[in-house]
């Protein structure tokens, strides 16, 4: 059973900066998508980032220049590496997974999640 588990999340002031790891167990696909999405209370799931097996990224147009999505020399690890962090950038930070090629940003293309971790910039 594949399982993602994020971690990095934590509390940091406006213009600070923060790395989100996403490790998925037991993903062994040669063709997929990883992606970050996230959700502010009160607020619907939205795509952050994603990152496919020939590491072609996209990025949400509020997060360009900011964030950056990678993946590890471990295997099976994404991460997304934060800078210049704002209020509105508070949310819980989701890692997801397809076994497919092709990237989107519908919560539907995706068929792993994980739990989250929570990112709360203050101002």
């Amino acid at each position: 059973q594949e399982h993602l588990v994020e971690s990095g999340g934590g509390s940091v002031e406006s213009g600070g900066s923060l790395t989100l790891s996403c490790r998925a167990s037991k993903f062994t696909y040669s063709t997929y998508c990883l992606a970050w999405f996230r959700q502010a209370p009160g607020k619907e799931r939205e795509p952050v980032a994603t990152i496919d097996m020939q590491d072609r990224t996209s990025y949400v147009d509020s997060v360009k220049g900011r964030f950056t999505v990678s993946q590890g020399n471990a295997e099976n690890t994404v991460y997304l590496q934060m800078n210049s962090l704002k209020p509105e950038d508070t949310a819980m930070y989701y890692c997801a997974a397809v076994s497919s090629y092709g990237c989107g940003t519908r919560l539907g293309r995706y068929n792993f999640w994980g739990q989250g971790t929570q990112v709360t910039v203050s101002s």
